[in-house]
Order: structure tokens, then C-alpha cells, then sequence
């Protein structure tokens, strides 16, 4: 990507911000108006879905499998270097799915760890959150509870709120310090950096325009499910030495036949994980999309 950026931050202020904080931001990836270009193709690609929910859902959930836009931006290295400042040189990519509020909307999420629910067996995790509109306070951008990453994993609940985008509704069992939360704005093109215990959460969209991001999670190679399952990923940086996950390579196209059976069959494998422990009856009357 060709794009006019900003100075980026020198490379320890990086690590250091997220050691102490759980998280780091804003970081410049692309210029407002490749972010602009991105949002285009996933919004051509979400009118050529049309009725087709299963489609749509897919395509929400795994836009680096479908579109080459996408498969560029989680390889960009402007995030790879920054990624790498924290988990290594060797990257792979668990997921890279949206978050869209749609304008006016009441959907949230509420405060809760990405590792608790996600069956993986360390913290060699990051998540980069890539601004595709502005994130603003009025259009529900996230939180971040300063240091809470340090509390490792603390009990959640399961609430299934139908306005709440998580997989399960879910949330942290306990009094969160909602006054001490920072509230984490984007231009479209930044990006910002947690980790998988960080606390956080966002509220509704009260504007009039759809907030979109789309969260890339960064694993180490070394990391792997404890079910034992070996997980659709993109490989893409450094080696990987461990072979704990299947690699996918990089759309060779559009919204590809075979993309799409990829982009089903990590579903498929990712639902077990994601909703382990949930009775059936509960995954079938919940599931998004």
C-alpha cells in the first residue's frame, strides 16, 4: 500500500506502553483514504452477498480469507513490525473478523478478556484493531481498563443480551472501574494494540454513519488450541516451527469457490471453540447471523 503516514512511534515506546498498559494506541497503518478503499470493496462485497446470511456472516468473520484487500492488510508491515515488538518475529494470524455497528444502532460489548473463551494455551496473543471509519465516543468506540491485562484470566459470564456482538453475550463476573477506562479514538487508518486479558468494552452508536473496525489477532507460532485442534491460520511473518495450526494461503482472487469453503470450515471448527461449555439448544437459538 502506497499511502502517506504519519511518523511512526519509535519501536520501544511500543513495548513499552503495552507491558505496563495491555495496550497501545493510536498506531498509523495506511492513510484515510486506503482505509476509504478497503471499506468500498467490503461493502461491494457485502451488496454481492446480498440475502445470503450464511455468506454474509462469512464474510464478516473471515474478510482476510475472502478479499485480497484484507489478506494485504493483515500483512501489512507497518502492523507486523509493531506486532512483532511484542510477540517475536515468527506471526501467524488466528483471525481477522469485523466489528459494524450500523448507524444508530444499540449494539455494545461488554467488558470481558478475549482468552478466556478463545481455547488457546498462553498470552503470546495480540490484537490489532484497524479502523476502517473513525471510532469516536459517540459512535461506540472501545475501552480499556489500564494495567488489568496483569489479572490474567477472571471468571466470565454468559449472557446472550441480543444487542451485546459477542459470540456468548459474555462478561466479567466482577465490579469493573468504569472511571478509570480509556476510551480508545481512531482516524480511519489507525489502529490500536491489546492484550488478550485486557478489560474492555464499547458502547452503542449514536450517529447517523456506520463504525466499522476489523480486529486482527497475532498469535506466536508457539501457541495452540487445548482442544487439539489444528485451526485454519495465515502465516505471515518469520517461521513457523511448531506446525500447531493448518496455514491457508492468500486469496488468489475475489470471493473465490474455495475460499469460501475454507472461510465455512474454520467456522465450523472455530463454533466448538468459541461456544464450548454452551448447551446446543442455547448455540442454535444465539448464533449471530
Amino acid at each position: 500500500m502506497n499511502d502517506i503516514l504519519r511518523s511512526p512511534a519509535a519501536p520501544s515506546a511500543i513495548a513499552t506502553a503495552y507491558d505496563k498498559d495491555g495496550f497501545y494506541f493510536p498506531l498509523d497503518v495506511t492513510s484515510g483514504t486506503a482505509a476509504a478503499a478497503m471499506l468500498a470493496d467490503l461493502e461491494a462485497a457485502e451488496a454481492e452477498c446480498g440475502s445470503d446470511r450464511k455468506r454474509l456472516s462469512l464474510l464478516r468473520s473471515y474478510p482476510s480469507q475472502l478479499l485480497p484487500s484484507f489478506a494485504a492488510l493483515i500483512r501489512h508491515p507497518r502492523l507486523i513490525e509493531a506486532v512483532s515488538q511484542i510477540i517475536g518475529p515468527d506471526v501467524l494470524v488466528w483471525s481477522a473478523g469485523f466489528f459494524i455497528k450500523e448507524a444508530g444502532s444499540k449494539s455494545f460489548v461488554s467488558w470481558h478478556q478475549d482468552l478466556n473463551y478463545w481455547g488457546l494455551d498462553g498470552d503470546d496473543e495480540v490484537t490489532a484493531w484497524f479502523a476502517l471509519t473513525p471510532a469516536t465516543v459517540e459512535n461506540g468506540c472501545m475501552r480499556f481498563v489500564p494495567g488489568s491485562h496483569r489479572m490474567k484470566d477472571v471468571p466470565h459470564v454468559d449472557k446472550f443480551a441480543p444487542d451485546n456482538l459477542l459470540t456468548r453475550g459474555q462478561e466479567i463476573a466482577a465490579e469493573v472501574d468504569d472511571a478509570s477506562a480509556v476510551n480508545i479514538t481512531l482516524r480511519a487508518g489507525e489502529a490500536s494494540l491489546h492484550h488478550g486479558h485486557l478489560f474492555h468494552a464499547s458502547g452503542p452508536n449514536a450517529t447517523d454513519t456506520r463504525r466499522l473496525g476489523v480486529a486482527i489477532r497475532y498469535v506466536a507460532p508457539s501457541m495452540k488450541q487445548t482442544s487439539g485442534d489444528k485451526l485454519l491460520v495465515s502465516h505471515v511473518a518469520g517461521e513457523d516451527r511448531h506446525g500447531h495450526f493448518e496455514h491457508m494461503p492468500a486469496p488468489m482472487g475475489r470471493l473465490l469457490a474455495e475460499d469460501w469453503e475454507r472461510a465455512r470450515r474454520n467456522a465450523e471448527m472455530k463454533k466448538e471453540i468459541l461456544y464450548a461449555g454452551v448447551k446446543a439448544e442455547m448455540v442454535k437459538e444465539n448464533r449471530r447471523g
